[in-house]
C-alpha cells in the first residue's frame, strides 16, 4: 500500500473512533428506530417515521465569495433571500435536537466562514457532544481563524480544492485563489499540531470535472505535502447534463455521474429508484429556519416546515413531510430535485 494511502487510512480510523465517541445510548437507539422505520416503509409502501434525524445540515449563510458555474450561490441565482444564520436561533434549534442528533453539518449553500458567528456555533454544538463538520473554500483561514477553528472542536473540515495550479483551479472556482486555499489548509494543520489536537479531520475534496481530471495524482501529492488527513474525489452534479454548456463532464467514467447512450444522448449512469434513505435519516435547515428535504433542494422550493412557526418534531412528523415521503414511493423521477440525483438509494451510501 502506498505511503499516502497508509496515512489516509490511519487518519480515517482516528476520525471514525472520534465519531463513535459521540454515540450515546439514546442516539444509538434513535438511529435504530430510523433504520427500521425506513425498511418498514419500503416493505409496506407506507411512509412511517419512528425516530428523528441522525444528521442535519444547517446553513450558516447563502453568501459566497466565489462564482462557481454549477452553484446557484456562486451564480447569484437564488429566488430565496440571502442572509446569515442567527446564533440565538441556531442555539434554540440545537436544544430541540441535541439528545438524538449525532452529526451536524455546517453547510448547505454559501461559504460558512462569512458568518461572523460560525465558529461560536460550532463550539456550541461540539460542547453538546455532537459530531460537527463543514465544507469551505478555505479563503478565510488566516492564522487566527485557523487557531479558532481547531479550538472550536470542529470534527471534520472539507476543503474544496479543484485544481493544483491556479489556471486549473480558477476554471471552476471562479474568483478563487489557490495560494490562499493552500495557506489556509497549512494553517489548520499547523494549529492542530500546536494545540495537540486530533481534530478537525482535514479533507482535500477534489470535484472531478473535465478541466482538472488530469491532476488526480497531483492533488494526492499536494495533500501529502500540506499534511491533510485525506484526499477525496467527488463527482460533479451538472444541471444541464444533456448539453453540458460549461464542458465539465469528465472523460474518466469512474468520476462521472453521467454516461453517453447509444443514440448520442447523455443520461444518468445509475438508475433512479423510488425510495430515498435521506428522507428518513437527515434533512436541511436553511439560514432563515426553513426545513427542506435534502441538499439537492438548493433554492428551498420544497418547504416542509418553518422552525420559526413550529417545533422540529411537529414538522418532522407533519403532513407535508409525509406527503413528500409518499411521493418518493410513487415516482421519484417526477420530483424536480430528484430527477438529477442517484444519492440516498442505499443505506449508509
Amino acid at each position: 500500500m502506498p505511503y499516502h494511502s497508509i496515512l489516509e487510512l490511519n487518519g480515517s480510523i482516528k476520525d471514525g473512533l472520534n465519531f463513535m465517541r459521540k454515540v450515546t445510548l439514546r442516539r444509538a437507539l434513535n438511529a435504530l428506530k430510523v433504520l427500521f422505520s425506513f425498511y418498514y416503509s419500503k416493505w409496506t409502501g407506507k411512509p412511517t417515521q419512528w425516530g428523528v434525524p441522525i444528521s442535519v445540515s444547517f446553513e450558516p449563510t447563502t453568501s459566497c465569495n466565489l462564482r462557481c458555474p454549477e452553484c446557484p450561490s456562486g451564480l447569484r441565482e437564488f429566488t430565496r433571500p440571502t442572509g446569515m444564520l442567527d446564533n440565538g436561533f441556531f442555539r434554540d434549534t440545537v436544544e430541540q435536537l441535541k439528545n438524538d442528533l449525532l452529526y451536524l453539518i455546517f453547510y448547505f449553500q454559501g461559504e460558512p466562514y462569512l458568518n461572523p458567528d460560525f465558529l461560536d456555533m460550532v463550539k456550541y454544538a461540539s460542547d453538546r457532544g455532537i459530531y460537527t463538520a463543514t465544507s469551505t473554500n478555505a479563503h478565510y483561514l488566516k492564522d487566527e481563524n485557523a487557531k479558532r477553528t481547531v479550538e472550536s472542536g470542529l470534527d471534520r473540515m472539507i476543503i474544496s480544492i479543484d485544481g493544483t495550479t491556479q489556471e486549473t483551479y480558477e476554471n471552476y472556482r471562479i474568483g478563487g485563489n489557490l495560494e490562499k486555499v493552500i495557506e489556509g489548509a497549512k494553517n489548520v494543520v499547523k494549529w492542530k499540531k500546536e494545540l495537540n489536537s486530533k481534530t478537525p479531520h482535514v479533507i482535500f475534496q477534489f470535484l472531478v470535472v473535465k478541466p482538472n481530471e488530469h491532476q488526480l495524482e497531483d492533488v494526492k501529492k499536494l495533500g501529502k505535502e500540506v499534511g491533510v488527513d485525506e484526499v477525496r474525489f467527488k463527482t460533479a452534479q451538472i444541471y444541464d447534463y444533456e448539453n453540458d454548456p460549461n464542458n465539465l463532464i469528465p472523460d474518466n467514467q469512474k468520476y462521472s455521474r453521467y454516461i453517453k447512450t447509444e443514440n448520442g444522448h447523455t443520461s444518468l449512469k445509475n438508475p433512479l429508484l423510488n425510495h430515498c434513505w435521506k428522507l428518513w435519516h437527515s434533512c436541511v435547515l436553511t439560514w432563515d429556519g426553513l426545513v427542506v428535504p435534502c441538499c439537492f433542494d438548493k433554492d428551498a422550493t420544497h418547504q416542509l416546515g418553518d422552525l420559526k412557526k413550529n417545533t422540529f418534531d411537529e414538522i418532522w412528523q407533519g403532513e407535508k413531510y409525509q406527503e413528500f415521503r409518499t411521493s418518493l414511493f410513487r415516482s421519484r423521477s417526477e420530483i424536480d430535485i430528484c430527477a438529477n440525483c442517484t444519492e440516498g438509494t442505499k443505506v449508509w451510501a
